[in-house]
C-alpha cells in the first residue's frame, strides 16, 4: 500500500455525499464504502478525525423559506448531523475500527461532549473521532466547524468530500461546459474570485492558519485513500499554489 501524505486528517462529509444514490436520507451503501476507506487510511497510520454534514436530512434553509426562526431551524440542522454520526460509528465499530463521537451539543446518552484535549487523547490511541453538531451555534456552517475542528487537533489538512463535486472551477461546470478546473488556488484568491468552495468564515480561518484544503469527489472508488495519500484527484487550496 501506498505511503500516507499525512499524519493526522480532518474529513469533511457534506450530508448529501451520505445520500447516494438516494434522493434523500442515508444510503448505507455510501456510508459503508466509507467506512471501509477510513479504515484503510487508519491502517496506514494516521489519525483521522471526522465531522459530518446534516443536508442529507435537514436544510435549514429551506427550514427558514418556510418560515421557521433561522436560529430554530440551524439548531435542527446540527442535531440531524449527529443522526449520520451515529450511522458512520455503526458502520464503523462494525468493521473493527475503535470510534468516539464527540458532539458541540451535549447529548450525554449517545456520545461525549467536545474536549479538545479528549478528542486529542482519542487521536493519539488510533481511534476515530466523528465531530457532531457543527460549532454549536446557529448562522455556522459545518464547513466552518470543520475549519475549526482541523485547526483545534491540529490536523495537516482539511479534506472535503463533496458529492458529485471533483473540485474548484472558475464557474459552474453544470452551467458552463468551458470552465476550468484549479489543480491548485490559495485561500486569498479563493475568496477574491468568491468561488464557492466552502463559506468564507471557514476559508478565512484555514488562510489565517496556514492550513490547506483538499477538496474532491467522493463518488470516485478508494477517493479518501488517494486524497489522504496526496494523489491529485481534486483542487488543493492552500497558502501558496
Amino acid at each position: 500500500m501506498k505511503k500516507a501524505r499525512y499524519k493526522r486528517v480532518l474529513l469533511k462529509i457534506s450530508g448529501a455525499a451520505l445520500t447516494g444514490e438516494k434522493q434523500y436520507g442515508i444510503d448505507f451503501a455510501r456510508v459503508s464504502d466509507v467506512a471501509s476507506q477510513i479504515k484503510q487510511v487508519v491502517q496506514m497510520g494516521v489519525e483521522v478525525a471526522v465531522v459530518v454534514g446534516g443536508g442529507n436530512i435537514w436544510r435549514g434553509a429551506a427550514a427558514q423559506e418556510m418560515g421557521m426562526e433561522r436560529t430554530n431551524a440551524d439548531y435542527a440542522g446540527m442535531l440531524a448531523t449527529l443522526l449520520n454520526a451515529l450511522a458512520l460509528q455503526d458502520t464503523l465499530e462494525k468493521i473493527d475500527v475503535i470510534t468516539r463521537i464527540q458532539s458541540a451539543i451535549p447529548v450525554a446518552a449517545v456520545c461525549e461532549p467536545f474536549i479538545r484535549r479528549r478528542a486529542l487523547r482519542h487521536l493519539e490511541k488510533g481511534r476515530v473521532v466523528i465531530f457532531a453538531c457543527g460549532t454549536g451555534n446557529p448562522y455556522m456552517t459545518t464547513d466552518t466547524a470543520a475549519a475549526l475542528r482541523a485547526i483545534e487537533i491540529g490536523a495537516d489538512v482539511l479534506l472535503m468530500a463533496k458529492n458529485q463535486v471533483d473540485g474548484v472551477y472558475d464557474a459552474d461546470p453544470q452551467r458552463n461546459p468551458k470552465a476550468k478546473k484549479f489543480a491548485s488556488i490559495t485561500h486569498a484568491e479563493a475568496l477574491k474570485l468568491r468561488l464557492k468552495v466552502t463559506d468564507a468564515t471557514a476559508m478565512s480561518l484555514c488562510m489565517e492558519q496556514n492550513l490547506p484544503i483538499f477538496i474532491f469527489d467522493i463518488g470516485p472508488r478508494d477517493s479518501i485513500v488517494h486524497a489522504v495519500q496526496g494523489d491529485v484527484v481534486g483542487t488543493i487550496v492552500s497558502s501558496k499554489r
